[in-house]
C-alpha cells in the first residue's frame, strides 16, 4: 500500500469542499464537520490558489508537510483530529473514506497543501 497520497479537493458553494478519486471509487465526497474549514484555513496559511488545491497526506512524516493532524477519539465511522492552523487551534473529522486509503485511523496525519 502506498505512503503517501494525493488528492485535489475543490470548492462546493461559499465554504464548501469536496475531491474525486476514481482510483477509490470516490465522486463528489465532501469534507465535512470541521475539515471543511481546516483546508480553507490552510490555503489562505499557504497562499495557495484555492481553485488549483493538492493536498497530500500520509500517516509517515515527510519532508514538506506542513501541518501535523492529531488523532483525538472515533466517531461514527470516521475519526477527529486536532490540529493548530496560525496558531488556532481547529478540530474536524475525517470521514470514513479515509479506510479507502490507510487500514487505521493513524494517531497522526501528516499533510501538504499546495498549487496542483
Amino acid at each position: 500500500m502506498n505512503s503517501l497520497f494525493i488528492i485535489h479537493p475543490y470548492r462546493v458553494g461559499e465554504s464548501g469542499w469536496a475531491f474525486d478519486d476514481p482510483e477509490v471509487d470516490l465522486v463528489k465526497e465532501p469534507f465535512v464537520a470541521g475539515v471543511d474549514n481546516m483546508i480553507t484555513e490552510m490555503v489562505k496559511a499557504e497562499k495557495i490558489d484555492p481553485d488549483n488545491v493538492s493536498l497530500l497526506f500520509s500517516d509517515n512524516p515527510f519532508p514538506t508537510a506542513n501541518i501535523t493532524l492529531n488523532w483525538v477519539r472515533e466517531d461514527f465511522g470516521g475519526n477527529w483530529y486536532k490540529t493548530f492552523i496560525n496558531e488556532n487551534e481547529m478540530e474536524g473529522w475525517v470521514c470514513p473514506a479515509l479506510f479507502k486509503y490507510m487500514n487505521n485511523a493513524p494517531k497522526k496525519l501528516y499533510v501538504q497543501i499546495k498549487n496542483s
